[in-house]
């Protein structure tokens, strides 16, 4: 597709994003008092960006300077005149901008009527010298007997971060890259110049990896709140603290899997796959809390605990790898997602490598764990001694 476009106009194709809107995907923010030397830090750094490969498009977001014109009074000639700089700026405002003097009514709709001068005079930068000012006296005098005027340029916008100037670095990446990667490239580019700055100057990383930081912010604010719940439904169903450790400690085992899913497909681990891991750890206790329960159990009525890990692994083995199996296949529709399928890669691996380390090493860790009871029974509770059951003999004497 060609696009045709005006001088100075941008353009930008963007494909449809999920979640919180990021705008350009690498952005640096140089922030700092003047705003001249903001600008030329700026311009530093968008050649340090321009200089990567993976980026498209690097520009500021305060755009070019544009033209203007300045009238400088003269205060002798003015005060000549009778006139004063508010004077001027008032009859100014009302030649070029206009002002209502009046307003007419046209059935239900107000229409103000505004007082201004005529377009060959007020949109002519090469005649605002002759448009007149009335003097105290009232004789209409020229602007330029009362000014000059000045051809500079301006900055069309200045953005403002903590009452500090800002100027952001913004690009795209070309496809088959990520935006935290392209970021931590350029990065490291910039030492050299971070070095430099001066006092109250700074630059700061936005776009994905900003977005990124604060969705991580907002789950880690609730995290300490979930361990806790997590803990007591644990303690509640285990009533062990050894158990409960023993079902921790298989937790970290998703992540084996989730990082070899992540990169085989070149997917990101962002907040959705952090979300995804979460999930993850959750569904790996599950299946820890079911053997452990299981074990406990073929003790209790009767096996030795070495009997016991063996038995409850072998007849666990098929429900527990059939439920991973389960959760699995139902993440395959979501592994074509732009937005989900970073967590559903997560899931799928981390639950399918999880799963049968789980088989492995929790019997081991829990052979380990109580290896010195291995040997150790217990009883059902309903079982009643055999020699308690029997009735006693009863004596016969011989007559």
């Amino acid at each position: 597709m060609e696009v045709q476009a005006k001088a100075e106009a941008r353009v930008r194709v963007d494909r449809f994003n999920f979640g919180p809107p990021v705008g350009f995907p690498v952005q640096f923010r140089v922030v700092g008092p003047d705003a001249m030397r903001v600008r030329e830090i700026a311009g530093q750094v968008r050649e340090a960006v321009r200089a990567n490969v993976n980026t498209v498009d690097p520009h500021l977001d305060w755009n070019e300077m544009t033209p203007s014109v300045r009238v400088v009074v003269d205060q002798e000639r003015a005060r000549a005149l009778g006139l004063d700089p508010q004077t001027v700026a008032q009859t100014l405002q009302t030649l070029i901008s206009g002002v209502t003097v009046t307003s007419v009514r046209d059935r239900t709709e107000r229409i103000d009527v505004v007082a201004r001068a005529v377009p060959a005079e007020r949109l002519d930068l090469a005649r605002i010298g002759e448009l007149t000012i009335v003097a105290r006296n009232g004789v209409p005098v020229p602007l330029s007997q009362v000014g000059r005027i000045e051809h500079a340029h301006e900055e069309p916008i200045l953005w403002r971060r903590n009452r500090d100037m800002s100027i952001t670095v913004r690009a795209d990446v070309v496809d088959g890259v990520q935006p935290p990667d392209v970021t931590a490239q350029i990065w490291p580019a910039l030492q050299p110049l971070r070095d430099r700055l001066g006092p109250g100057y700074r630059l700061e990383i936005g776009g994905a990896v900003e977005e990124s930081s604060k969705g991580n912010a907002s789950i880690f604010a609730l995290f300490p709140l979930m361990v806790g719940v997590m803990l007591t439904l644990l303690m509640i169903q285990l009533q062990s603290f050894s158990r409960l450790i023993l079902v921790f400690l298989t937790a970290p085992l998703g992540i084996i899997g989730a990082s070899l899913a992540l990169n085989l497909a070149s997917k990101p681990f962002g907040f959705v796959a952090l979300l995804g891991l979460i999930a993850l750890a959750g569904m790996i206790m599950r299946n820890t809390v079911i053997l452990v329960d299981q074990i406990e159990t073929d003790v209790a009525h009767g096996f030795t605990r070495r009997e016991a890990i063996v038995e409850a692994t072998v007849r666990r083995a098929r429900p527990v790898v059939l439920t991973a199996l389960a959760a699995i296949l139902a993440m395959i529709p979501l592994a074509s997602s732009a937005f989900w399928g970073p967590m559903a890669y997560t899931i799928m691996g981390g639950l399918f490598v999880a799963t049968f380390l789980t088989l492995l090493f929790l019997p081991a860790l829990y052979a380990l764990w109580f290896r010195r009871r291995l040997d150790e029974s217990g009883e059902t509770a309903d079982a009643v001694p055999v020699a308690k059951s029997l009735p006693r003999p009863i004596a016969l004497a011989a007559e």
